[in-house]
């Protein structure tokens, strides 16, 4: 568990938990679940409050949140009297939830970020207001799989930030094998 003050959300959590069962990639990459699960990582939330956010009636919001309780992925954090009433405050119970290994039947209950991404950059990159790279490189097999826990830990950082801005970013990263041209060996002339 992390417990750092100062840190998004407002309750403990685990900084990554690795998710491979059907049930967590069906819950964690339905559109209307995946913004559920990214609202509480500002803070714990009831479902009148999530239902507000995200302009739906709170019946629905409920159904998607128990799901997500049942996969693993939210949790009631605390509670609170309300009338004769108990309210519900969910959390997560990881700032990142990364896929591990999955079946290639699974494959398809995964969402592939970069077309999401791309389309929702294209009104800042009209804007002049994308920060973006794209790099080749050919590099050893075996270093990939270091080099990507350096990029989860930066995501770490950024889904630890205080949610505090009056604007709203998205942080994007891939690494996948391509075919690119590269130089032939150097001539020894």
């Amino acid at each position: 568990m992390s417990s750092n003050p100062g840190r998004s959300p407002d309750y403990d959590l685990e900084d990554v938990r690795i998710i491979t069962s059907s049930q967590e990639l069906k819950a964690v990459h339905h559109p209307l679940r995946s913004v559920l699960i990214d609202l509480v990582l500002d803070r714990a939330a009831s479902v009148a409050e999530l239902a507000s956010a995200v302009d739906r009636p709170p019946s629905t919001v409920a159904y998607h949140v128990g799901k997500l309780v049942d996969a693993g992925l939210l949790r009631v954090v605390r509670t609170r009297r309300v009338r004769a009433i108990e309210e519900r405050f969910y959390g997560r119970t990881a700032r990142i939830f990364y896929v591990g290994q999955i079946s290639a039947d699974q494959v398809p209950l995964v969402t592939n970020y970069l077309p999401i991404a791309a389309t929702e950059s294209a009104a800042a990159h009209r804007d002049d207001e994308l920060r973006a790279l794209l790099r080749y490189a050919n590099v050893p097999a075996d270093r990939v799989g270091p080099f990507w826990t350096k990029v989860m830990e930066l995501f770490a950082e950024f889904s630890a930030m205080p949610r505090t801005g009056e604007r709203g970013y998205a942080l994007v990263a891939g690494l996948y094998p391509v075919d690119h041209p590269t130089l032939p060996p150097p001539s020894e002339d």
